[in-house]
C-alpha cells in the first residue's frame, strides 16, 4: 500500500465521476482516499449522495466516504475532475494553484496553449507544454486535460491513419445518451428519436482534433493541417458513441494498407504497459454489421476503439464505422491513463 498514491475525485457524484470511482477500484497505483462534489452533496455519505447508474455495486469503502467541498483543503496531490464545465475552470484553477495536480475532463482548459491536451498513444510528448504552464501561470500545481469523449473515439481511429497525409474528415455521430449526464435527456424526447444537435460538440471535434494530432515544437502544440467537419446528434443508446467518418488523404493508400495500420497502432502505453492501456487502442472487425455499441462498446473494457465498414467513399477517399465507449475511453478512463503516463514520466 505504501507505493500507492493517494487520489481524490472532484465530481465524484456525478455520472464521469462515477466511472472514475468504479475505474479506480483496485488500481495497481492509485487509491481513492478523498471526494467531493456539490454543496447538496458535501457531509453526506457517498452512497447516500450518488444516485449510482453503474451496473456493478459501490465500492464499500468508498460508499462509506464522507463527500467533501469543491476545496483544496485536506486533498491529496493528485485530483481526477469530472466536473462540468460550468463549475470546472474556477475550481480546478484553485486546486493548481494550491499545488495538486489536476487530471480534468472538463473542456474549460483543453484549447489553452500551455495545457496538454492529452491521449497518450497519440501525443505522449505534448506533456512538454507543462514546463510552459509553470512558467506562464507560475502554479505550484498544474493542469493536463483529456479531449471531448466524441473527439476520442475519432481521434484514436484517425491517428493510424496520419502516415497517409490525412487531409480532410467528414464525422457524424451517433451519441449516448450516457454523455448527456444524469438525469440527462427526458424520455419523451429520445425515446424513438434522434436529436440532431448537441450544444458545443461539433466545434470541440473539429479544434481538439487539430491540437491533439498537432505536433509539439519549442514549446508550442502546431495544429495538424486536417480540416474536420462534424455534427452530432444524440441517439436512444445508453453507452457508446459511434462516428460515421470519411476521410481524404494526401496519399493514395490501399484498403488493404489502411486495415493494417488500425490492427497494428500502438503507443506508449502498450510498449510501456500501463495498467489502464488496452492491448489494442485500435481494433478492426471485419464483419460488415460491427461495430455495434451492444456487443462491442465494452472491448478491452471499454478502453479500445472498434473500427469495421472500411470502404471507398465516392467523395472523399474512404469512410468507414468508429465505436467507443464515451464514460469509459472517453472520459475517466482516459484521465486514469494520463495520469499514469504522467507517473512512468516522473510528473506527479
Amino acid at each position: 500500500m505504501s507505493s500507492e498514491i493517494d487520489v481524490g475525485i472532484l465530481g465524484a457524484t456525478g455520472t464521469v465521476g462515477q466511472a472514475f470511482v468504479a475505474a479506480l477500484e483496485n488500481h495497481p497505483w492509485f487509491r481513492v482516499t478523498w471526494i467531493a462534489a456539490s454543496e447538496r452533496s458535501a457531509e453526506k455519505r457517498y452512497a447516500d449522495a450518488a444516485c449510482w447508474q453503474l451496473s456493478r455495486e459501490i465500492p464499500q469503502e468508498i460508499g462509506d466516504m464522507l463527500v467533501n467541498r469543491c476545496v483544496p483543503a485536506d486533498s491529496p496531490s493528485l485530483i481526477f475532475s469530472g466536473l462540468d464545465s460550468a463549475v470546472a475552470g474556477e475550481v480546478e484553477a484553485a486546486f493548481a494553484v494550491s499545488g495538486r495536480t489536476v487530471v480534468s475532463n472538463a473542456r474549460n482548459y483543453r484549447m489553452e496553449p500551455d495545457v496538454p491536451l492529452l491521449i497518450p498513444e497519440i501525443n505522449p510528448d505534448h506533456l512538454g507544454l507543462l514546463q510552459q504552464q509553470s512558467e506562464t501561470r507560475q502554479w505550484p500545481g498544474q493542469i493536463v486535460t483529456n479531449p471531448n469523449c466524441s473527439t476520442i473515439v475519432m481521434t484514436l481511429a484517425l491517428a493510424p491513419l496520419c502516415q497517409f497525409g490525412l487531409r480532410e474528415v467528414m464525422v457524424t455521430t451517433l451519441q449516448a445518451v450516457s454523455g448527456a449526464g444524469y438525469p440527462g435527456v427526458s424520455s419523451l424526447d429520445i425515446l424513438g428519436n434522434i436529436l440532431p444537435h448537441i450544444p458545443g460538440e461539433e466545434s470541440k471535434m473539429e479544434s481538439e482534433t487539430q491540437k491533439v494530432l498537432g505536433t509539439l515544437v519549442d514549446g508550442d502544440v502546431r495544429p495538424h493541417k486536417v480540416v474536420v467537419s462534424a455534427q452530432t446528434t444524440r441517439v436512444p443508446v445508453i453507452n457508446g458513441h459511434t462516428a460515421l467518418i470519411s476521410v481524404k488523404f494526401d496519399d493514395e493508400p490501399t484498403h488493404e494498407e489502411l486495415v493494417n495500420a488500425f490492427r497494428t497502432y500502438r503507443g506508449r502505453p502498450q510498449l510501456e504497459k500501463l495498467p489502464t492501456a488496452p492491448d489494442h487502442p485500435v481494433v478492426y472487425l471485419d464483419d460488415p454489421d460491427r461495430p455495434q455499441p451492444k456487443y462491442d462498446v465494452d472491448r478491452e473494457g471499454g478502453m479500445s476503439v472498434t473500427v469495421g465498414r472500411l470502404r471507398e467513399c465516392p467523395v472523399l477517399d474512404y469512410k468507414f464505422i468508429a465505436l467507443g465507449h464515451n464514460t469509459v475511453r472517453g472520459a475517466a478512463g482516459a484521465a486514469i491513463l494520463n495520469a499514469e503516463l504522467m507517473k512512468i514520466d516522473g510528473l506527479l
